[in-house]
């Protein structure tokens, strides 16, 4: 550990920022941060303001240079509580996606010949309007739904909800939330009553053990880590991970579990824990439920039971439960090796039970912590109306429909007394002809859905496809009968909650090109078409909307009624829910960091956290003969973001990522099968095959292969099975086969 140095961002800022913190008015060539030659840009800097990044849910504080009011450059903001003065590379990069070539600049239909063509906004909402009209008559209200977003702002998420499920009638919508943080929803709802991570970032520097369980914090949250490596408590960091991640690599300890059988080791901590007493009983029995039951369930995982189940030897399961027994202050954290699990929800509540034992929740340094994905995951979480009604609520629940009617000032019976489909339903609902038109807004399931071939194939199932993307060339988008252009981040105002519950602004700093819209304003424009704008005449900015999602999350476990305005926002430096007019008296330093279930009480009736278990599934698709290989997935570098929509905009973030698909192979394996390093290879599952390099690496043990998943191809070869609970995909493991390529190998 390098605790006391510099961060990067802390050693390039000075560069360009004078003794008072501004940038100088000066033309200024900027140097890269990254050693790889000057961005071409010069500038003269007038005006600087502060926004949230619009790419992982760390929520770091960019600072935007202006220019006669439009954005000409970034630097991170200094004294943000987040990120302190550092970005990552895609923070510095940000403004690359708005500058691309093939933006969306008009909207575009296809016509006879099945061609996109342009059209004008009026023939656009004709068309979209008419068609999804004609479906509904002729199938019935179910026969249209969406699959929306956690990358636009909180404002734009309860307008796109509420118009498609109280306006437009729709049952069904969904968000690709569904595919990164469903586990964790889900597992929190059950253990603590409420979808409430309990942490704040400071909780990085102030534990004493640190234990990460499917998550490569260095590389999907750089900035996260910097906190790690800014902790004076040189602390224990465990990792248990199948693969020997960057992460890893800097741990005290690292756990190189067989791929998922992390849900019997947990267990078997659990065991080790009770066993030797190394449990707070006074906690467990004043604040708990169900402990004794999971007790008796833990019996069964013995040492040598766990051992053989998980490849990890007796010996280090003894050292990591006395390791959890020492510190003072244990936090868990997990990301996506857990919750892109068949079993995610269990092994994530195995976690939140590890920390329940412990006593290792509601204090400073510890907590059962989920790190969040999308930049705005946590406010679709709570403000998408697709797995929750507004503001945390529940559509099942008669007197939370009311309360939002009467909020909202609309009809009752306009809201939904059921759930939607969860995502992979709607899929299935596509192939099944019960769902004809579809509306997709910023998000690419042709490139990210699991099983990608068969996905794509069903989209084209579909009477009527619209997509609403900042570009008109994702893979979805070509598949659309009509495509609207939208504004991306830094072209519109509104608000993102990051992974620690904090509420940041997004600001407009540029024009959107051509005619291309906020998602707020084609929302307002689709109500207007559809004939029901009167429900929404006062939804007229997201300043307005704002208002009305500080009403709804009234008496809420997510209440943010204290929150003023946006400046408020802007002065205190984000602000975490809850918020309520109390806590708007105090002091904004002491709400600088704030955890939950600091008094030991919950959000379930009776107050209680639930210990929740079940035995673990067979792993739906174990290596054969045939395919002798685990294929493992993951972020394959800091510079690369999800599907690369954006971040392949960017040279630089290019230059930092590996240009083409590889795939990582322990050396032994890649001997028996006469691989060589940077050799062509295929590999191949039972439902299709890509090309890659080879690249023979020890982190990956004899068995595994290790694909990131940002490439195109990579969901080619994903089995599609989901978690019973949260109904999220399990992208972590299927079998595959891997050998040289071959003249004759086409993909």
């Amino acid at each position: 550990m390098f605790h006391g140095e510099k961060t990067l961002a802390q050693k390039l800022l000075p560069v360009w920022m004078d003794l008072g913190g501004k940038l100088t008015a000066d033309l200024v060539q900027q140097p890269s941060p990254f050693g790889i030659g000057n961005v071409p840009r010069r500038m003269a800097v007038d005006a600087t303001t502060d926004m949230i990044c619009g790419y992982c849910a760390t929520g770091c504080s960019l600072k935007v240079h202006l220019q006669a009011g439009e954005a000409v450059n970034l630097s991170p903001s200094f004294h943000y509580p987040v990120n302190r003065g550092m970005a990552c590379p895609k923070g510095w990069e940000a403004l690359s996606a708005l500058e691309a070539t093939d933006r969306g600049t008009t909207p575009l239909m296809r016509d006879a010949s099945g061609t996109l063509k342009p059209v004008s906004w009026s023939t656009a909402l004709d068309e979209f309007v008419g068609r999804f009209k004609s479906i509904q008559q002729k199938y019935g209200q179910e026969s249209i739904a969406f699959l929306s977003t956690g990358q636009i702002a909180c404002e734009e998420m309860a307008f796109l909800g509420a118009l498609a499920k109280f306006g437009m009638g729709m049952i069904h919508g969904d968000g690709n939330t569904r595919q990164c943080m469903a586990t964790a929803v889900t597992a929190y709802k059950q253990s603590f009553g409420f979808d409430a991570p309990p942490y704040t970032y400071q909780d990085l520097e102030e534990s004493d053990v640190l234990v990460f369980v499917g998550s490569n914090l260095c590389v999907a949250h750089p900035i996260m880590w910097q906190r790690v490596l800014a902790n004076p408590h040189h602390p224990e960091i465990i990792v248990i991970d199948p693969r020997m991640t960057e992460t890893a690599m800097a741990a005290t300890e690292h756990v190189a579990l067989k791929p998922k059988s992390d849900l019997v080791l947990l267990y078997g901590l659990a065991n080790r824990l009770i066993t030797h007493r190394w449990i707070e009983r006074e906690f467990i029995d004043k604040n708990t439920e169900a402990f004794e039951a999971f007790a008796e369930h833990v019996q069964a995982y013995s040492p040598d039971f766990v051992s053989e189940r998980t490849g990890v030897t007796t010996e280090q399961l003894e050292r990591l439960a006395q390791k959890i027994q020492k510190g003072k202050r244990v936090s868990f954290w997990w990301t996506m090796g857990v919750n892109q699990s068949y079993e995610g929800t269990r092994t994530a509540q195995a976690i939140i039970n590890l920390a329940l034992m412990t006593g290792n929740i509601g204090r400073p340094g510890t907590g059962a912590n989920s790190i969040t994905g999308q930049c705005n995951a946590m406010g679709s979480r709570l403000f998408s109306n697709t797995t929750n009604l507004l503001g945390g609520h529940d559509f099942k629940n008669e007197t939370h429909r009311r309360k939002v009617a009467t909020i909202l000032g609309i009809p009752y019976e306009a809201i939904p007394d059921r759930d939607s489909l969860p995502y992979h339903q709607i899929i299935e609902s596509i192939l099944k002809g019960k769902i004809r038109g579809l509306w997709v807004i910023c998000t690419n399931p042709a490139h990210s859905w699991i099983n990608q071939s068969v996905c794509r194939e069903i989209l084209k199932h579909l009477d009527f496809l619209v997509v609403q993307d900042m570009y008109p060339t994702t893979d979805t988008a070509k598949l659309a009968d009509l495509y609207l252009p939208a504004a991306g981040w830094g072209e519109k105002d509104g608000t993102f909650i990051n992974s620690e519950r904090r509420i940041g602004l997004i600001k407009k700093v540029g024009k959107a090109p051509g005619q291309a819209l906020a998602d707020f304003h084609i929302f307002r424009a689709v109500a207007e078409a559809w004939g029901c704008s009167e429900m929404f005449h006062d939804w007229t900015s997201p300043k307005a909307v704002f208002e009305k999602l500080k009403q709804l999350t009234e008496g809420q476990p997510c209440e943010i009624s204290g929150i003023r305005d946006y400046q408020m926002i802007d002065d205190r430096g984000g602000i975490q829910w809850p918020f309520t007019e109390k806590d708007a008296l105090r002091p904004s330093e002491e709400s600088d960091h704030r955890r939950l279930f600091q008094d030991g009480k919950f959000f379930t009736p009776n107050g209680r956290a639930i210990f929740h278990f079940e035995s673990p599934r067979t792993m739906p698709e174990s290596p054969t003969k045939r395919f002798p290989f685990t294929l493992l997935t993951g972020r394959g570098s800091a510079a690369q973001w999800h599907t690369q929509t954006r971040t392949s905009k960017s040279p630089i973030l290019q230059k930092l990522g590996a240009e083409n698909i590889f795939v990582e192979i322990n050396p032994r394996d890649a001997r028996g099968r006469d691989i060589k390093p940077n050799m062509e290879v295929i590999v191949e599952s039972q439902r299709g095959k890509l090309r890659a390099k080879a690249f023979l690496s020890p982190t990956v043990q004899p068995g595994q292969v290790f694909i990131p998943m940002h490439y195109e191809e990579t969901n080619r070869l994903t089995l599609s099975h989901f978690d019973p609970y949260s109904h999220q995909p399990s992208y972590k493991n299927c079998s595959v086969d891997v050998r040289l390529a071959e003249a004759w190998d086409v993909e």
